[in-house]
This record gives C-alpha cells, structure tokens and sequence, in this order.
C-alpha cells in the first residue's frame, strides 16, 4: 500500500489544500493529512477545530477518489512524523518559485534523516496559487469574502470565529 503524507498547519484549510489533496489522492492508495500543531504561528483555530473542518472536506474527498484520506496532528518532527504513519511520500504543494527554495532546503534535510522517504511537488492550479491561509484570514477579518478562497463551511467556521 503507498501511503503519503500531505504536511501542514491548514488555519484553516483553504481552496488551494483541497485541490492539492484531490490530486495527491491520485498518487496514493492513502493519503494522510499531517496536521502540525505549530504553537510558533499561533493559530486563529485550535488543532481539534483544523482537524474537524480537514475531515469534513476530505470525507467529501475520499468517496470523490475513491482513497482513504485522513487527518493526523502532530509536533514532532516532518520524516518522523512520516515513519509514524507509514509513509513512503512526502506531498507538499508549491504556489510560486518562491516556496521552492524553502522546500528545496527542507527536501535536503529530510533526506538526511531518512533517505528512504520522497518528496512529491504538486504546483496549484492557477486559479489556487495565490491563496495563502494567512491573507483568507486577513480578507475575513476586515470583513472580506472569502468565498473564492475556501468551502462554504470553512466560510462559516471563518465568520463564527472573527465576528464582533
């Protein structure tokens, strides 16, 4: 069974994970969503309330592609993080040559630590390449739409917790 490993702190979720999921749900027979707790980036939703929204959308996901797609915290380390899980892919998603260098580095440092997982780059579509949870979140709390950006109930989740 090939399981992957698609790592991040999704606060929350946006458009552009969903699509990257869809198409890493293509490459795998598994697809585990690593939800990073990442107390550094003080998150706007709790890791139980990222979880939650990640298993409404990929619930939707799984039946879609027909893999099992499912969300799994952690704050340890990315590789050890995938060896818990079994993973022999690592996905992470690139919007702009920007990210690269980033990933770059990281792919560099993961494969010495262990050699025998890989990482797969998936570009955005070019629709999605421009969301970054952190501007979805700014837009909704100056009180933009932000329905280009995420699902409807990553929407609502969004209103409930920024109204005044």
């Amino acid at each position: 069974m090939r399981i992957g490993l698609y790592p991040g702190t999704f606060d929350p979720i946006t458009l552009g994970h969903v699509d990257i999921i869809r198409r890493a749900a293509a490459l795998v027979d598994r697809l585990v969503i690593g939800v990073a707790i990442n107390r550094d980036k003080g998150p706007l939703f709790s890791l139980e309330e990222r979880v939650a929204m990640i298993d409404a959308e990929c619930a939707i996901l799984s039946q879609e592609t027909d893999t099992e797609i499912v969300a799994h915290p952690f704050e340890n380390l990315l590789i050890d993080c995938a060896n818990d899980v079994g993973a022999q892919l690592i996905i992470r998603g690139l919007r702009a040559v920007s990210d690269f260098e980033y990933e770059y580095q990281m792919v560099g440092m993961n494969r010495q630590l262990d050699d025998s997982i890989e990482t797969v780059f998936l570009m955005a579509e070019a629709q999605h390449q421009a969301i970054a949870s952190k501007l979805v979140k700014e837009i909704a709390r100056l009180g933009g739409d932000v329905s280009k950006f995420v699902t409807p109930n990553v929407q609502q989740k969004l209103a409930a917790r920024l109204r005044r």
